[in-house]
């Protein structure tokens, strides 16, 4: 558990973001500021330049001890979209693999002039961990600890609901399936609910619901059709099978034969109800192809947009650096 000492490191003396570790304890303003931000940068990839000299000169470390590709790969592109340089650390071939600690990794590092660190982490809290530990001037980013959070994934996810939707106060959200392992569902809860949301629903087997799921400010639904009625957003989990310690669902047909995502099942909510998926995505377990490929889908649209909010998110806590006067 994260304490709000811990997390209230992400902000300066004014409010400013110096790191990006959690959606806790942060307010409607700075996330709407973030969301802002990223609109800034969402149409870059139209121009006949896609960059900006946010962060030229500027050096990024991606280090992920977990692996995914496509965060990995986004915060890169987003980086490089800001004209930072690029260090992606390979902690399979690392240091820390032969004994090094990770203040060690941490240190020779910033000695080479590194000023944010994208942290990706099995262990929750290591990104606190490091922010905590960093030399002034570094900020440090959560790419997901553990089964604690994943911020940017939901922003990200905040700012393809609000390019549809628009206003949040009007909005149910149903968020559906393996709540229990999932930090992006966390991230997301926590999101919605600062963001003024009507009503935030999970949905799963009890399996799979956390037993005080109630006191994050959600309902909780265990009929997927229930669960389902009449919302604007449906967001999808992953099994986080790879997380769990035993055997929690019978299987995976089971799992899909009563919580799966089917245009059937989707005919319940809104008509106009849009349906997400932080990816990676197990087709006909979480969702039918027809689902996800379908004209609700805004799945490729999630990742698109997952640029423009990890560089507004890089962008800001650089700038609070800058203006405070402190460097690596």
């Amino acid at each position: 558990m994260v304490s709000t000492q811990q997390h209230n490191i992400q902000l300066n003396e004014q409010g400013r973001l110096r790191h990006f570790l959690t959606i806790e304890g942060l307010k409607r303003d700075l996330l709407t500021r973030i969301l802002d931000t990223a609109e800034s940068f969402a149409a870059l990839p139209g121009r006949p330049v896609r960059k900006v000299p946010t962060l030229r000169g500027r050096i990024i470390t991606n280090l992920f001890f977990e692996n995914s590709t496509r965060t990995r790969t986004t915060f890169e592109l987003a980086a490089k979209r800001l004209s930072a340089d690029v260090l992606n650390f390979n902690v399979s071939t690392s240091a820390t693999s032969k004994g090094e600690t990770l203040l060690d990794t941490l240190r020779n590092i910033e000695a080479m002039h590194s000023e944010m660190f994208v942290v990706r982490h099995n262990q929750s809290g290591a990104a606190h961990f490091i922010a905590r530990h960093a030399a002034p001037g570094v900020s440090v980013i959560n790419a997901g600890d553990g089964r604690h959070a994943h911020p940017t994934q939901a922003m990200l996810d905040m700012f393809t609901i609000r390019k549809h939707k628009g206003d949040f106060t009007p909005l149910r959200v149903a968020i559906v399936g393996d709540v229990l392992h999932s930090r992006v569902a966390r991230s997301q809860i926590l999101a919605l609910n600062t963001l003024g949301v009507t009503e935030v629903r999970v949905v799963g087997p009890r399996t799979l619901i956390p037993t005080d799921a109630r006191a994050l400010g959600v309902h909780v639904h265990h009929d997927i059709e229930s669960g389902l009625r009449d919302v604007d957003v449906v967001i999808m989990l992953r099994l986080q099978k790879e997380r769990m310690a035993g055997a929690l669902l019978p299987s995976e047909e089971e799992y899909f034969r009563l919580y799966g995502l089917t245009n059937e099942r989707l005919a319940v909510a809104r008509p106009d109800a849009i349906v997400m998926h932080p990816g990676p995505m197990n087709r006909g377990v979480e969702m039918d192809s027809e689902v996800a490929d379908g004209p609700r889908s805004v799945i490729l649209q999630q990742v698109s947009y997952g640029i423009a909010v990890r560089m507004a998110v890089m962008s800001m806590c650089m700038q609070t650096h800058a203006d405070s006067g402190e460097s690596a």
